[in-house]
């Protein structure tokens, strides 16, 4: 029987990918420190308010930007941002330190990124999930700005399927930090997933959280506040789900502390594997899978195509195909999942990647 890949094989196989479907953008990580490398070649990163020790979106972003210090011996600088009121102040700040490349981590950084790209058109930008977008939140494109975006309902898909499969309860939850593409996507291949296992198998696991066809559910209105996203899967738990997948950054931890006073309780992590990424063993334990996009690699072959001067403004989309989405292992519960679902798993991702399967969602990214 194949295996899921690890997050190992995802970073390189999202490397490779990525010189295939066009260059990644570059990244930073948290704080302001200069980069000591060699070269003259400058790549800088401004994290979203999340920060960049989320244990997620960020901090992968922030781990491609340091590969690329290191295997390409150039500098880096990076921006945190503790709020939307650092965006532009943040970015700013990195230009006028004479960065080549500026990575912007996020959906919230989309208006700020394409201000400072207009007024800054030398100054080459890579924004991680989004398109630049104008003030009334429509998406321009820019000479000097590279989309890279990942279509994370497809490993989604996976995730809820595997979910629904190894719910004991028949009821698995999901929620948003907020109401935006970039999150909404992982909840609607969440629930398509679930739904096609309930197709194949004539059972009824509910969803609760998301309401896929009115786009309705379960946010917390920010990704910094833990014990908002305890509140929530708690509430999810109580309910009888037994199966959370928190779309949510930092906010997720407080599933995962939810989760600890639930027993048979699981979590499904986003961005990154959450296995790998968490700090202590007790968490680890209840993470079933993770919904992976391949941000590290991805930032870290951007920067060399800037650095080369070969960077264009051709968007990148990660999918299963090309590596830049995936599902982490099973790690510590792979026993609990049964042998036969594993395969179904397998033959669904299959399936997608050769379009036997359509997982649509309407935040999905397009590629150019």
């Amino acid at each position: 029987m194949k295996h899921l890949p690890r997050v190992a094989a995802l970073a390189g196989v999202g490397a490779l990918a990525l010189a295939a479907c066009g260059s990644a953008p570059d990244s930073a990580s948290g704080g302001s420190d200069g980069g000591s490398a060699s070269g003259d070649f400058k790549a800088c990163m401004v994290s979203d308010s999340g920060g960049f020790d989320d244990k997620s979106f960020n901090e992968s972003g922030k781990n491609g930007l340091d590969a690329a210090k290191e295997n390409l011996k150039i500098q880096t600088q990076t921006a945190e941002s503790k709020s939307n009121a650092d965006f532009v102040p943040n970015i700013d700040n990195l230009v006028s330190s004479n960065c080549n490349v500026v990575f912007t981590v996020g959906f919230l950084l989309a208006n700020a990124t394409a201000t400072s790209a207009e007024a800054n058109p030398d100054v080459k930008f890579a924004i991680i999930d989004s398109t630049a977008q104008d003030d009334q939140g429509n998406p321009v494109e820019l000479p000097n700005v590279k989309p890279v975006s990942f279509d994370t309902a497809q490993a989604a898909y996976l995730a809820g399927y595997v979910s629904a499969g190894t719910s004991k309860t028949g009821k698995v939850a999901t929620y948003g930090g907020m109401n935006i593409p970039t999150v909404t996507i992982f909840m609607d291949g969440f629930a398509d997933g679930v739904a096609k296992y309930n197709e194949v198998h004539g059972t009824n696991v509910q969803v609760l959280g998301w309401d896929k066809a009115a786009q309705q559910g379960s946010f917390t209105g920010d990704f910094e506040d833990q014990s908002k996203g305890k509140a929530l899967s708690d509430g999810f738990y109580d309910q009888g789900a037994d199966i959370v997948m928190p779309v949510a950054g930092p906010v997720g931890s407080g599933t995962l502390a939810s989760a600890k006073e639930h027993d048979g309780a699981k979590v499904v992590w986003v961005d990154s594997d959450g296995y790998e990424s968490v700090d202590d063993a007790a968490s680890k334990k209840l993470i079933l899978t993770s919904v992976m996009k391949g941000i590290a690699p991805a930032v870290e072959d951007v920067t060399k195509s800037a650095s080369e001067d070969s960077f264009d403004n051709k968007p990148y989309v990660g999918t299963l195909e090309n590596g830049g989405v995936d599902i982490a292992p099973y790690h510590d519960l792979d026993a609990e999942v049964p042998a036969e679902l594993k395969t179904d798993v397998d033959q669904l991702k299959q399936d997608i990647i050769d379009g036997k399967v359509k997982v649509e969602s309407q935040a999905s990214p397009t590629a150019a």
